[in-house]
């Protein structure tokens, strides 16, 4: 049986997520804490697989993991009602053999900016320039052979206390185009950018322009989102709340 998991963690506590010898890892933590459940056996054999790998100090509210057992989900259940200091399991679905977290229907990210002196209206603005395809070549660390063209559905921004609340929502993120995307929104905020510049390193990809990259601890994995629903631990909302006002009380 394979099953799927939904877990949050503070990424700021870790050496960033995927496993490496002598750092303490997110990926290493949830395996650790799996296997000492007796949950699954070890990552090879049960072809454990996450569906987003965040970087150094970014932070999770709803990542998705998946791996094959021998076990009853019921078990996992009983296994995964307590909560750890940095990392929290709070959902679970068998899912088809062979599935793969990273094909997900949509991913959900949020960034908390600093309000400061910005000029709201104008980050505002700035921000729909990014939403829809674009070739994001200019507002991403673009990897050999990757497709730079992604398709970013909406943008929402809220304001709250001395944040802007900035949610983004799409299939897929290339690496850092979230934390860069953001660094160009708050210097058109700070009237470093205008709209004409953020929207020639759009449709200009070959013109080569660097908007710098945001500070990773202010991002958080939201959610990742299938055509499934998950089957969740007691209380999960409120203690999910209490994860996030942890993680931006130490911004």
């Amino acid at each position: 049986m394979r099953v799927a998991l939904k877990f949050a963690y503070d990424g700021k506590n870790f050496s960033g997520y995927a496993r490496q010898p002598g750092q303490r890892t997110i990926e290493q933590a949830l395996l650790d804490l799996l296997i000492d459940r007796e949950i699954l056996g070890d990552a090879k054999t049960s072809y454990f697989r996450t569906a987003s790998r965040t970087d150094q100090g970014v932070s999770a509210l709803g990542n998705v993991c998946a791996f094959d057992i021998v076990c009853s989900k019921e078990k996992i259940f009983r296994q995964l009602t307590t909560e750890t200091s940095d990392i929290f399991i709070y959902g679970a679905q068998q899912v088809e053999p062979g599935f793969y977290p990273r094909h997900a229907k949509q991913r959900e990210y949020r960034y908390y900016l600093r309000r400061n002196d910005l000029d709201v209206d104008a980050l505002l603005s700035a921000a729909g320039l990014f939403i829809g395809e674009h070739n994001f070549q200019n507002f991403a660390r673009v990897e050999p052979l990757k497709n730079p063209i992604r398709t970013i559905n909406n943008i929402i921004i809220a304001e709250k206390k001395d944040f802007l609340i900035l949610d983004f929502y799409a299939q897929t993120f290339l690496w850092n185009q979230i934390r860069r995307i953001v660094s160009a929104l708050e210097k058109r905020g700070n009237g470093v950018l205008s709209n004409e510049q953020i929207r020639d390193a759009l449709e200009h990809p070959d013109m080569k322009v660097d908007f710098q990259v945001a500070a990773p601890e202010p991002l958080i994995l939201k959610d990742v989102i299938y055509d499934f629903s998950f089957e969740y631990v007691k209380d999960y909302k409120k203690n999910l709340q209490i994860f996030e006002n942890r993680i931006v009380g130490l911004l």
